[in-house]
């Protein structure tokens, strides 16, 4: 067991999660706000006060007390938990929960339907156009 302690350094759990994300430094500070350089001296901190954590995650996209929890452990037994390799990792077999031939004739038998409607909607506007005809 190790006796090092796990470092809570906020700057690095942002940078961290920023980069998951696939965001530069430039488009975080852009909707921040701030300049790159207050980005980058911000993920070299090691504390962040309550007010900045916030606006900095409602960017990222998730929680200041998800930002203080963030463990890069946990990400990858998530992904390691939900992806299933088997020596192949270009193929992912996705299945549909639906049979997609009932689907398709609901789809029709709707289409149908819909028709049917318009051509009565037709021939009763039709029918009172020429009421109005012959009344006159």
């Amino acid at each position: 067991m190790s006796t090092i302690t796990k470092s809570n350094h906020i700057g690095r759990k942002i940078s961290r999660i920023r980069e998951l994300r696939d965001m530069k430094q430039e488009v975080l500070a852009q909707a921040l706000g701030i300049s790159q350089q207050t980005i980058s001296a911000l993920e070299n901190s090691e504390t962040i006060e309550d007010e900045r954590l916030a606006e900095i995650a409602k960017v990222l996209g998730v929680t200041a007390e998800g930002i203080k929890n963030f463990s890069e452990e946990a990400v990858l037994n998530i992904i390691g938990n939900t992806v299933n390799n088997h020596d192949n990792a270009s193929s992912f077999n996705y299945s549909c929960s639906f049979n997609v031939i009932d689907k398709l004739m609901e789809v029709y038998q709707e289409k149908e339907a819909l028709y049917e409607r318009l051509l009565k909607a037709e021939k009763d506007r039709n029918d009172h156009l020429e009421n109005l005809l012959t009344e006159k």
